[in-house]
């Protein structure tokens, strides 16, 4: 991995380890945190599961009934009965706070039950339709709710994932070289700064003693 392009200095390294450190901590934080969002992604994936099973048995009931309706009033007369009925039916966003995070879903509310149609013209098949397909609507607008958080999970387990990935694979690597490589330059400039030191050192012992000498023998030879 390329190391940034700075200084070699000690204070260059003091920001490098601190960013380091910060990198390693927001590793950690959002790798727990794309271990929570995996966990509630997987636990709403199996509700979206079941919530579909369960709208294939109703599937299975209620349009089986629809046709058995239609086979008794005929498609003329169910035509005529389902003209003048009308339910209202209101769906809104609402927050759903899931894995600690606050995320938009959608809430519908399914109006209760009632025949509106005349009973001498009608069949139990039409009332039995109408039951069937009121609890259909109302499986299928859980599973909408639940398919929208699980949705809304799945962009933020990617866009954690994409961080987590960015940290692993570039900041941290590049900033651990960067420090590497500061590191290694500072210890090089201090041995450097020793051996300098210690040879400036034995050249001032050495010449002292060279003088000493030098002054002995030039006071043998006064004495001669």
């Amino acid at each position: 991995m390329a190391r940034e392009q700075i200084a070699p200095t000690k204070s260059n390294l003091l920001k490098v380890k601190e960013r380091l450190n910060l990198a390693n901590e927001g590793y950690d934080l959002l790798e727990q945190k794309r271990e929570i969002l995996v966990s509630e992604l997987m636990r709403k994936v199996e509700q979206v599961k079941l919530l579909e099973r369960e709208l294939d048995k109703r599937a299975a009931t209620a349009y089986p009934c629809l046709k058995r309706m239609l086979v008794v009033a005929g498609r003329e007369r169910a035509n005529k009965l389902a003209q003048n009925i009308s339910y209202n039916y209101e769906s809104n966003e609402k927050l759903v706070i899931t894995a600690g995070m606050k995320l938009p879903g959608i809430e519908t509310q399914i109006p209760s039950v009632e025949l509106k149609y005349s009973h001498i013209n009608s069949f139990a098949e039409c009332d039995e339709t109408v039951i069937e397909f009121f609890e259909f609507l109302k499986i299928c607008a859980e599973l909408a709710g639940v398919r929208t958080i699980a949705w809304r999970l799945a962009r933020e387990v990617r866009r954690t994932q994409r961080r987590v990935n960015a940290l692993e694979k570039m900041v941290i690597p590049a900033a651990s070289e960067t420090k590497k490589y500061i590191e290694s330059v500072l210890e090089e400039r201090e041995r450097d700064a020793f051996f300098t030191s210690k040879l400036l050192k034995k050249k001032g012992v050495s010449k002292p003693k060279h003088e000493a000498v030098h002054n002995k023998r030039n006071n043998s030879g006064d004495r001669n």
